[in-house]
């Protein structure tokens, strides 16, 4: 039978990098500033339905017209462009909230 002081001290302890070495993953450049860059993925157009589709509207005959008027699309047509941008995850990222409420209120009338 073998001491436990014995097993210890038999135990291979890798070695350690000394102060000399360079160590892979330190950033030795810590004063740069980090930019914070928008996604490329979504254009202007898309930015600008999403923030259209943050207002509230109490007639759908307003919203129609609005949509005409701002993007010189049919309703049709814009709705299109909508969906197809609910399903765009860096659309999701850009405007969680909208997104969200837009996907909840597309899966209820597909019930």
């Amino acid at each position: 039978m073998t001491k436990r002081g014995d097993d210890v001290a038999a135990a291979h302890v890798p070695a350690q990098p000394s102060g000399s070495e360079e160590d892979d993953f330190v950033d030795s450049d810590r004063s740069a500033p980090v930019e914070r860059v928008e996604p490329a993925g979504l254009d202007e157009r898309d930015r600008q339905i999403l923030a259209f589709e943050r207002q509230w509207w109490r007639q759908a005959g307003a919203k129609e017209q609005a949509i005409r008027d701002t993007f010189g699309v049919s309703t049709t047509r814009y709705y299109q462009l909508l969906n197809a941008l609910l399903d765009d995850p860096q659309a999701l990222e850009h405007d969680p909230v909208v997104v969200q409420r837009l996907r909840r209120l597309r899966t209820t009338r597909r019930r």
